[in-house]
C-alpha cells in the first residue's frame, strides 16, 4: 500500500484492480500527471493514489468531466482529497488537526468525519482527538467545513474539506 497519497477512491468489493485502471487513466491521460501513482490498499473497496496534481482541482476537474462524460467513471464510487497522512496515533490526529484547523474561519462551522478501517480504537477517539483545542462552532447537519479522517490500518488520511469537496460518482451521475 502507498504510505503517501493524497486521494482515496471507493469502488464495489472485487473491483480495486478496475478501479486502479480508471484512475491511473483518468489523472494521466484526461488530467495530464505525468506519473500518478494509484495501488490498493489491501482494504477491500478502497484504493489510494499520489497525483502531483492539487487533489482538490482533481476533484473539481473530475466532476466536470462526470457531467459532460458519465461513462469514464465506471468504478468510481466516491472519491476524497487527502492533505496529510500520518501513522494512526491520536497525538498525531490531534497536531494534524490543530493545524488543519487553521483553515476555518471564526464564523464558520465545523465536523468531524471518521471512517475507519482495521483499528481497535473507536471513532469517538478520533473525534475527541481531533475536535479537542479547535475553538470554532460544531455543526453536525450542515457543516462549512468537514475534518475528514480516514483510518486505513496503521495509516491515516486527513482533510479539511468542504461538503463539495467530496466527488459522489453515483449521486452526481443521477443529477
Amino acid at each position: 500500500m502507498l504510505k503517501e497519497f493524497n486521494l482515496l477512491a471507493t469502488t464495489s468489493r472485487g473491483n480495486e484492480k478496475q478501479m486502479c485502471y480508471e484512475l491511473s487513466y483518468l489523472l494521466h491521460d484526461l488530467l495530464g500527471d505525468p506519473s500518478p501513482v494509484v495501488d490498493k490498499t489491501g482494504i477491500r473497496g478502497l484504493v489510494a493514489a499520489k497525483t502531483s496534481l492539487n487533489p482538490f482541482e482533481v476533484i473539481e476537474k473530475f466532476r466536470a468531466i462526470l457531467q459532460e462524460r458519465p461513462y469514464e467513471f465506471r468504478y468510481a464510487l466516491r472519491i476524497l482529497p487527502i492533505e496529510r497522512v500520518v501513522h494512526t496515533d491520536l497525538d498525531e490526529v490531534r497536531r494534524v488537526a490543530l493545524e488543519l484547523a487553521a483553515g476555518i474561519a471564526e464564523d464558520e462551522s465545523f465536523r468531524v468525519t471518521v471512517e475507519k478501517r482495521f483499528t481497535s480504537l473507536h471513532s469517538r477517539d478520533f473525534i475527541e482527538a481531533a475536535a479537542t483545542g479547535i475553538a470554532r462552532k460544531a455543526d453536525l447537519e450542515n457543516p462549512d467545513k468537514i475534518l475528514l479522517i480516514e483510518v486505513l490500518g496503521g495509516l491515516t488520511g486527513m482533510a479539511l474539506i468542504k461538503p463539495s469537496d467530496v466527488l459522489a460518482v453515483v449521486k452526481e451521475k443521477l443529477l
